[in-house]
């Protein structure tokens, strides 16, 4: 047994580092079966030395978010955990960025994983740019907000967001209304999107000036799209013509990003998937980035990490087979 002591320069330190009830003290015990002990400005960490060592630089990490004016979250405490077990706390800090946008309700909008700020810079320094992962790894809330920033600091005139109304399960011939009806709930996702970082009433105004285009991915064909910021979400569910198609829109002082998830493909037995086809064909050239997320990447609710880390290994274990 051995222990270490960690002294607070300030008990608001203390305080945010323990959270609501000790949670996340009681998370990083559990994690590394440790006893962490507080007495004034000082805390203990009691246990195998190996373990202490690590517990010691998960609050370490955790520390310096708070220092840099970041609230402790379930999800970023998580994380902190995975960078420890993998050796890369160190880079902790290289996260907590300034905000890339600002919602309509005054939130700042940050990447949380280091995998999030190579997306936001690759956004930055490249042209087109694909992010590829699971859901809840915020690729598409990303991109919106990069959408917006570039749009208020009048980089581009337009922010065109499309994605392919495909079925998964069901046709858009049952839904009600006219064609825009049908597409509606397929592009919903967007609509969120935009709305939070805008607000509906801005958003319903540039809208109706056309400053803001949320459209089905057929209607993008014989376009040209110059001074726009493009994204196309859910792009696993395109035909490899489809995305041919939708690149080469690509105007004069535009930027795309592509987002999707090869493993939620919803298209008919058969047809192969544009995304998937694209990656090898485009990952050799100059100013398109191909980021990939994984399930650390993931920053919604803990158990989404758990289910897609189940359904890995489920496919893993089935392809042997």
């Amino acid at each position: 047994m051995t222990e270490q002591t960690i002294t607070f320069d300030e008990m608001e330190q203390a305080v945010a580092l323990f959270g609501a009830f000790d949670e996340n003290v009681r998370v990083i015990e559990r994690e590394y079966g440790v006893s962490i002990v507080s007495r004034g400005s000082d805390i203990k960490i009691i246990g195998d030395p190996e373990r202490v060592d690590k517990a010691v630089r998960a609050i370490n990490s955790m520390l310096v978010l708070i220092n840099k004016g970041e609230a402790l979250t379930d999800q970023n405490v998580r994380y902190v955990l995975s960078l420890v077990s993998e050796g890369n706390e160190d880079k902790i800090g290289s996260i907590t960025t300034d905000s890339i946008c600002i919602t309509s309700k005054g939130r700042p909008v940050k990447p949380k994983t280091l995998g999030q700020k190579k997306y936001t810079q690759a956004i930055d320094e490249n042209t087109i740019t694909f992010g590829v992962g699971p859901a809840g790894t915020g690729k598409t809330y990303l991109a919106v907000a990069k959408a917006v920033t570039a749009f208020r600091a009048k980089e581009v005139n337009r922010i065109i967001l499309t994605r392919p109304a495909v079925e998964a399960g069901e046709k858009l011939g049952f839904l009600p209304g006219d064609l825009q009806s049908k597409v509606d709930p397929y592009l919903r996702p967007l609509y969120d999107a935009l709305f939070d970082m805008l607000g509906a009433e801005n958003f319903a105004r540039y809208q109706e000036r056309g400053a803001i285009e949320v459209a089905p991915l057929a209607y993008m064909r014989g376009r040209t799209l110059d001074d726009s910021f493009i994204i196309l979400d859910e792009a696993q569910n395109t035909t490899p013509e489809q995305m041919k198609m939708f690149l080469t829109r690509l105007g004069f002082r535009s930027k795309m990003v592509v987002t999707g998830d090869i493993t939620q493909i919803d298209l008919p037995d058969g047809k192969r998937s544009g995304l998937k086809t694209v990656l090898n064909i485009l990952k050799d050239v100059d100013d398109i980035m191909i980021c990939r997320f994984s399930q650390k990447d993931v920053v919604r609710h803990r158990l989404v990490q758990d289910i897609i880390t189940a359904y890995e290994k489920y496919d893993e274990e089935h392809s042997k087979r």
